[in-house]
């Protein structure tokens, strides 16, 4: 436990600093180019029939419906406000996020991102969606040309603590613009893994294999079990596939994204994550 805060305690740090570093660092050459537009501001719509999150099914298979707002600053350092309302509950607004990332190319091979985020649940939800937690992640990617890869090393801090990895493949490509060069088609499909904590329960029934969900409220837990003991450990958690498929113009972004998760273990909670996801969302750049 004091190893897995310790963790926890130097990412966060790293995060921070880097990103106030980084941030002064653009400050500070923003006079550089006067031509460059160093400033943009995004809108984005969002619909998911289903919302998992680390493992966990957060909207008991019913959608999930995303408004956003990003304020970009010289397309490395971005600010993102989003508000969530998720079906299975009847608060308009379900949850909240705040999330400041930082992006940067080091060569024409590597690229390194950071990024904090805030989730902020509605009071009435508090007891059986989540707890309000920040979940912070550094990733390296490298562009092998032919293949794409990113490797993501995050953590939640909350009430409970979980460390994640996470390891994507993707192939992006595009096709040529039509319509007097105004529009073209994209596509990024792609195979993630994700591993994380895993939780195992004895009980005097017999063994559940679950996912510990850190960021979950305490309140929220059902089958509560005076004799059962738990051991957690370290594994693969899912597989993700999906195929992003976008239709591109210089204001609009239109994308639709079906995907397929399979859980890397067995027990009840994995049946919950199992099955077809499908994301619809529209951006637009009010300004750039």
């Amino acid at each position: 436990m004091k190893t897995t805060r310790k963790f926890h305690a130097i990412l966060f740090i790293v995060i921070m600093s880097f990103m106030v570093v980084q941030g002064g660092y653009a400050q500070g050459t923003a006079g550089s180019d006067k031509d460059a537009s160093v400033h943009s501001l995004y809108s984005g719509l969002g619909y998911s029939n289903n919302m998992i999150y680390m493992g966990s099914n957060l909207s008991q298979d019913k959608p999930l419906y995303t408004g956003s707002l990003t304020y970009g600053y010289k397309d490395q350092l971005f600010a993102t406000v989003s508000v969530n309302h998720l079906a299975a509950y009847d608060p308009v607004i379900s949850f909240s996020a705040f999330t400041l990332s930082y992006s940067r190319d080091l060569n024409n091979w590597f690229d390194v991102s950071l990024d904090l985020s805030r989730y902020q649940v509605n009071s009435e939800l508090s007891d059986t969606l989540f707890n309000n937690f920040f979940y912070g992640s550094i990733a390296l990617g490298a562009d092998w040309k032919i293949l794409y890869t990113n490797l993501s090393i995050g953590g939640v801090f909350s009430e409970g603590s979980g460390a994640y990895f996470q390891l994507r493949n993707s192939r992006y490509f595009e096709t040529s613009r039509i319509m007097n060069n105004r529009i073209f088609f994209s596509f990024d499909p792609f195979v993630n893994l994700l591993a994380g904590t895993l939780t195992k329960t004895v009980t005097p029934d017999g063994t559940i294999i679950g996912v510990s969900e850190p960021f979950k409220s305490s309140k929220s837990g059902s089958g509560q079990h005076s004799s059962s003991s738990s051991t957690d450990y370290f594994s693969l958690m899912e597989i993700d596939f999906g195929l992003p498929v976008g239709i591109n113009s210089d204001r609009v972004t239109i994308e639709a994204e079906p995907g397929y998760i399979m859980p890397a273990y067995s027990g009840s909670e994995a049946e919950g994550t199992e099955g077809f996801t499908f994301f619809l969302s529209i951006y637009f750049t009010i300004f750039k």
